[in-house]
């Protein structure tokens, strides 16, 4: 059996969010819209949010075009 262990995370507390208790996908998270998590829609609401918008639209992630 394998597991998981954020390197945020001292002592069941967030070093990245303010030392709250571990909420892995808790608003901060690094984790936070990048995976899913069963049983947390609001966890998940991120990453449904990216996955809907249409390709090209998420930021630089194609090159800009310009005319010269």
């Amino acid at each position: 059996m394998a597991s998981w262990g954020c390197p945020h995370e001292v002592g069941g507390r967030c070093g990245k969010v303010n030392d709250l208790p571990c909420d892995p996908g808790m608003k901060g998270c690094v984790l936070a819209g990048r995976f899913f998590f069963i049983g947390s829609e609001e966890k998940n609401r991120r990453l449904r949010e990216k996955q809907a918008r249409p390709a090209g639209e998420a930021g630089n992630d194609a090159p800009a075009s310009g005319s010269d």
